[in-house]
């Protein structure tokens, strides 16, 4: 039984950004439970089915996608603020394009095989720190107002992942964050754009 997820994953300047972000991070501060992943943006929970049955949620995805392209926005999604709270750090996002081209997605994938139902997110939010210490919050802070432009040019890819079972890497190395999980399907959701704050 596989366990599949999809997310919204920036590329560009911003993901440049972020990779740095990330590095400096681990190299100055020390791991944080953030660095076990590839910068992304969640828009399922995990759900779980047999994987000879994952190319029909990618052809779903696909079809899901073409049917939104007609009212697609400028941005996709847009980063409306980096919030670096004490315990957590991240960049508030929003899209209700995104959201309901994911609705879509999950009210007509057909698999007699799922065992659960596919949970969607109503948060949509890019993780940059978590489970860190309170004495690592300023460090943390400092680095990521340094690095990261929220007007930094970003395009979206929307993408299918299944969680492998049998993870033997170190979870806090940093390129290896993504090893974990594979990818099945990688669309492009927008073309490289300006990063905009505010609301679609």
């Amino acid at each position: 039984m596989s366990e599949l997820i999809v997310y919204a994953c920036p590329t560009g300047d911003l993901a440049s950004q972020l990779e740095d972000y990330f590095l400096s991070t681990q190299r100055q501060v020390g791991p944080n439970a953030a660095h076990d992943y590839m910068p992304h943006c969640t828009l399922t929970g995990f759900f779980h089915d047999e994987s000879e049955s994952i190319p029909i949620y990618a052809q779903a995805l696909t079809i899901a996608l073409e049917h939104a392209q007609a009212t697609r926005p400028e941005p996709v999604l847009a980063i409306i603020v980096m919030e670096l709270q004490p315990e957590f750090h991240y960049l508030q996002l929003e899209s209700h394009w995104v959201q309901t081209l994911i609705q879509d997605f999950a009210a007509h994938v057909q698999s007699p095989s799922r065992i659960d139902a596919i949970r969607l997110k109503d948060w949509l939010h890019l993780s940059l720190a978590y489970r860190f210490s309170v004495e690592q919050h300023a460090s943390l802070t400092a680095i990521a107002e340094e690095l990261i432009q929220l007007s930094a040019a970003v395009a979206w890819e929307l993408r299918l992942y299944e969680r492998s079972e049998n993870v033997t890497t170190q979870p806090q190395t940093c390129h290896v964050r993504s090893a974990a999980l594979r990818n099945h399907l990688c669309l492009t959701l927008s073309q490289l754009s300006a990063g905009q704050s505010g609301h679609l």
